[in-house]
């Protein structure tokens, strides 16, 4: 299934998208003191997270939990297990009572990528799993890291996943790990324009060669021209930053994160 390309000047801009946290970026706070955690996160100005762990807590009580501090639910990471049978009843369950529209794929096993053929076959399974979801008003999606760069026959593992994928299934982006895995800013763009409406939620990570541990705003990605894409092609709904390497205490990173992206919304 290939795309069109759209350009970016023939679209119109969209409302921005909101900004949520996903809180692998503070696991360690979050284990510590989930409630804090989060009360933290609202202050800062992030309009909601995406979980990646439950931290022992029900639907229910993270629901109360994110509405006492204002907080949306942007998705959630879950393994690709949580969305076979017969644990895909329970999944979609949990994800109803919490409120979650975005069930998105962080990693899947080596056997469901290295080939052409393991990419089309895991593409299948994603197609079966987004009609499931659809009756609910949930979508499934993937989240890349640096391996879908990978190319068989000229062609990325992530490029045969999209085409082969149908339009309910989200192309979730991550920018530092798809630089680390090869892949170009322009290249990186060039993905949301040939995907138009793909890019529902994207995960705003920095990379820089020089600093490690660069935090957003301070490395290589051309954000505005990023977000911009995002705005006006990749029809998202939720800037989501990330933080995986620090200079400071992970909840300080996390708010100089947001802070710079505001800066940069504001140019835009």
């Amino acid at each position: 299934m290939r795309s069109s390309y759209i350009p970016l000047e023939a679209v119109e801009r969209v409302a921005r998208p909101k900004i949520g946290l996903q809180l692998f970026s503070v696991r360690e706070d979050c284990a510590r003191d989930l409630l804090g955690t989060l009360r933290a996160v609202a202050e800062m100005g992030y309009e909601g997270v995406e979980f990646a762990g439950y931290y022992g807590r029900s639907a229910k009580e993270l629901r109360e939990l994110l509405e006492k501090f204002g907080l949306e639910p942007a998705g959630t990471h879950i393994g690709i297990d949580a969305l076979r049978d017969p644990s895909i009843d329970e999944t979609v369950r949990f994800s109803r009572e919490l409120g979650l529209k975005y069930l998105i794929v962080p990693w899947i096993p080596e056997d469901m990528r290295n080939s052409r053929e393991a990419w089309l076959k895991t593409a299948r399974f994603f197609n079966l799993v987004a009609e499931r979801l659809k009756k609910e008003g949930m979508y499934t999606g993937y989240h890349n890291h640096t391996e879908e760069f990978k190319r068989f026959d000229g062609e990325t593992g992530w490029e045969i996943f999209a085409k082969a994928t149908v339009p309910d299934v989200v192309l979730q982006l991550d920018v530092g790990n798809a630089m680390h895995g090869g892949a170009t800013m322009d290249q990186i763009l060039d993905f949301i324009r040939k995907f138009p409406g793909r890019t529902k939620t994207i995960h705003l990570k920095e990379f820089s060669r020089k600093d490690p541990n660069a935090i957003l705003g301070e490395g290589e990605v051309r954000w505005a021209e990023l977000l911009s894409a995002c705005m006006k092609v990749g029809g998202t709904e939720w800037f989501i930053v990330e933080q995986e390497s620090y200079k400071y205490p992970p909840l300080k990173c996390v708010e100089l994160s947001l802070k710079n992206l505001q800066k940069i919304l504001e140019t835009l």
